[in-house]
């Protein structure tokens, strides 16, 4: 699928768009209001998260979750009746994902965002469409082999993660000592850090550590080990109180799910990694096929 990438901005006036009134924004909620008047969508993504959303070849997002919210664009088009959305790209960090999505400079965030009930007091999410959790990312030959193993030693975790509070919660709970915290930007930096022997270990989602691996090197003198940490369910986030919204974007979704195209969009990206789909996964997206 081509994605299109945000040109000179037109008025509303020279694409034909008329101005929303009161009544018409009240039909169509916020955030789709805006989206048809301005004619564009902001998009805020992932810059180093394989395979979900990250920098291609051609410096532009590319991956799963993109794939899939190229899709949630199509169907806005044809909701507010516009044949081609300009899209504004947005890199977003585990630190400021939420903010923007909160103060409502983002319509969609297209990354590996965990869904959760804290979270959900700032922004919505539309339906599950992964299912991960915290697991450790080492060199071989590390001598770390489950969480406890880091005593004594550095590990890397990016800043305002679930990740993030999953581990500094293990190592106080099972009362590990000396294990030094090392705060990152996000995965490049994290995994930089271990490649650089800055670190022991760097700890986020398993799949995105599988990710990290598959661009590296030397993939092969790197492994994940550990039992998971956590669950860690991923969900493309929303601007919060907007159902009329978040009903569009689930309403592709679940076609997704029905049709079995979702099956092929995983292929796509998961199949290079060696990742095959798990029936956890298989069977959130039969939950979330919901009918017309």
């Amino acid at each position: 699928m081509k994605i299109r990438h945000l040109g000179t901005l037109l008025t509303a006036a020279a694409i034909g768009l008329s101005t929303i009134g009161t009544a018409g924004a009240q039909e169509v909620g916020p955030t789709l209001s805006k989206i048809k008047e301005s004619g564009v969508i902001t998009i805020g993504h992932r810059e180093t998260s394989v395979p979900f959303s990250y920098i291609g070849d051609d410096q532009q997002p590319i991956g799963y979750t993109i794939d899939l919210c190229m899709q949630i664009v199509d169907e806005i088009e044809s909701e507010i009746g516009v044949d081609e959305l300009n899209i504004r790209w947005v890199p977003v960090t585990p630190q400021t994902r939420i903010p923007l999505m909160a103060n409502g400079t983002l319509n969609l965030e297209c990354g590996s965002t965990t869904n959760n009930l804290t979270r959900q007091q700032q922004v919505d999410y539309a339906a599950i469409t992964y299912i991960t959790g915290t697991k450790l990312l080492t060199k071989k030959g590390s001598g770390i082999a489950t969480v406890e193993d880091l005593a004594g030693k550095p590990i890397a975790l990016a800043q305002g993660t679930t990740n993030e509070r999953v581990v500094k919660t293990a190592i106080e709970e099972l009362g590990i000592q000396d294990v030094n915290v090392v705060s990152v930007r996000d995965h490049a930096e994290g995994f930089l850090a271990l490649q650089t022997d800055r670190v022991d270990a760097y700890s986020t989602d398993d799949i995105l550590l599988y990710g990290l691996i598959a661009k590296a090197r030397n993939p092969d003198a790197y492994e994940v080990v550990g039992d998971f940490l956590s669950y860690d369910p991923y969900a493309i986030m929303l601007p919060q109180n907007d159902s009329k919204f978040r009903l569009v974007v689930n309403r592709r979704l679940a076609e997704l799910f029905r049709t079995g195209e979702i099956e092929k969009i995983y292929n796509e990206w998961f199949e290079p990694l060696g990742v095959p789909m798990s029936d956890l996964l298989r069977a959130n997206f039969r939950i979330h096929a919901l009918p017309k």
